[in-house]
């Protein structure tokens, strides 16, 4: 294989972003049915062939507890909608069964899915299971008793809100859906759309706007039309900053760079840099207002170690008191953004003594896992994390490396692999970054540790990609997923 080869054929590809179809917002375009039939129609075939063997919906490994609640829901409300063939029928019942085993003992397995919740879970699912059970869907099977207690805290994040009105402004708009049949009552629908048609670059939330809020709205069915693949929708499109970001991000790790592909890289920098709001920041993509910590540092990390000048102001105006937040109204912190906060204010020249280093520090000290890895909200592996903090902190913040360390060299599978729910190429390459970072520096993992990964990474690179990454539902960003192994492969081979 020829990795320069393949590094540029990427930076090619890399732009407005590709992500795998999902359940959950392909469930969505089912409802279209009379006034998008096509887009229906499709959709309703894609979700009927994506019904797993248990007759729920969403990723079929891993096994994600929030993720299978949520796309289920959507599902089966998607078919008791629209389905009107026979097998339709079928497989909608199946799903109630399917719904009815999800919700026993809810609470018990909500809590262990490692990364907690998916996006706006808890104001999702209360308003879809208000409607399954107006539709008389659910009985006492599948009534989704155990679920019931989310609607407290639906109507907590609400009262966040204050009587602000959901708009494009605020980052509750990404799952608007959640509003229900309370559209009128929650949502500001003359400043709700982006100017590309959508509502928030989501094709669940812009489904429901053309649904209830401004129905047959012609500029929110073009979007859709525009990001259905194959009769199904992704989690989010465009998703432009962020997959240049992280692709880029990946791709530095490996410096020295060859020249051609820094030149390839111009055109990607030359976008962040436009894409960039001093003071602020950048989201996820150029035309999303709301902007955030994440993104920010991640980009501030490209944009200056390409040579690029960019305020650091735009960093520190996530920190709070005790961590850094990723976006308003956010009611559980990310490690991974303190993580990133972290390496962005080293990448700055911040001394580890400095006052927000040691906030984030303390942070994450007292956010490890029996002193040794991170889960993150954003991530359902807590390799992805745990690999860049050893990143982020080696030779900076040691005493956070060291049990990391160590853990990343135990987990290793005897083939040579790494990962949470099974091998994945995905996290094998986290683990070989993080492990070949700390090799340029002194601290040498065994030499085999580094390269079995290697060799098994090499292997495993055309595997498909689990969805390991968490919105509304997990998904995969491919392109993404790509950098980061190739990222690896130049650092070890």
């Amino acid at each position: 294989m020829n990795l320069v080869e393949s590094t540029r054929q990427l930076l090619n590809e890399t732009g407005p972003g590709r992500m795998t179809n999902t359940a959950y917002d392909t469930a969505w375009l089912v409802r279209l049915g009379d006034m998008e039939p096509t887009l229906s129609f499709h959709a309703l075939d894609w979700l009927c062939e994506h019904q797993l063997s248990d007759g729920s919906w969403g990723s079929e490994a891993p096994l994600y507890y929030h993720d299978r609640v949520v796309c289920t829901l959507a599902a089966v409300l998607a078919l008791a909608k629209q389905g009107r063939r026979l097998h339709d029928r079928g497989q909608l019942q199946r799903g109630l069964e399917a719904l009815g085993t999800l919700t026993q003992n809810a609470t018990k397995r909500l809590m262990a899915d490692p990364g907690g919740a998916t996006v706006g879970f808890e104001m999702i699912v209360p308003t879809l299971l208000a409607e399954a059970q107006a539709l008389h869907l659910l009985n006492g099977n599948n009534s989704g008793y155990g679920l019931r207690w989310l609607t407290p805290l639906r109507n907590k994040k609400l009262a966040l809100l204050q009587g602000q009105p959901i708009s494009r402004r605020v980052t509750l708009a990404h799952s608007a859906e959640l509003a229900g049949p309370d559209a009128v009552r929650l949502i500001d629908a003359g400043d709700l759309q982006e100017a590309n048609g959508s509502v928030a670059n989501s094709p669940s939330a812009t489904t429901y706007f053309a649904l209830q809020v401004r129905p047959d709205d012609v500029k929110a069915l073009d979007y859709l039309r525009l990001v259905v693949v194959d009769g199904a929708a992704p989690n989010a499109a465009p998703f432009d900053v962020f997959e240049r970001t992280w692709v880029l991000w990946n791709l530095s790790l490996a410096c020295p760079l060859d020249q051609e592909i820094v030149a390839l890289c111009q055109p990607h920098l030359d976008y962040l840099a436009a894409a960039w709001q001093r003071g602020r920041g950048v989201g996820f993509a150029m035309n999303y207002v709301p902007t955030d910590g994440d993104d920010t540092s991640i980009t501030f990390e490209v944009l200056s170690r390409f040579g690029r000048s960019v305020d650091i102001e735009a960093v520190l105006s996530y920190e709070l008191d005790t961590h850094f937040r990723c976006f308003d109204l956010e009611t559980q912190p990310s490690i991974s953004v303190n993580i990133h906060v972290l390496s962005a204010l080293r990448t700055a020249g911040f001394e580890n003594r400095h006052p927000s280093i040691q906030k984030a520090v303390t942070f994450l000290r007292q956010s490890r896992v029996i002193d040794s890895f991170w889960l993150d909200k954003w991530h359902a592996s807590p390799y992805y994390s745990t690999s860049h903090a050893i990143m982020a902190c080696n030779g900076y913040v040691n005493d956070l490396v060291e049990s990391a360390f160590d853990w990343i060299v135990h987990t290793q599978n005897s083939d040579g692999s790494w990962g949470y729910y099974m091998p994945t190429a995905e996290e094998t390459a986290y683990c070989l970054q993080a492990l070949a970072i700390c090799q340029r520096t002194g601290r040498g993992a065994p030499k085999d540790v580094i390269q079995r990964g290697a060799i098994w990474l090499a292997d495993h690179q055309a595997d498909t990609f689990p969805p390991l990454w968490i919105d509304k539902c997990l998904y995969c960003p491919d392109v993404v997923v790509r950098s980061a192994i190739l990222s690896a492969l130049l650092l070890t081979t």
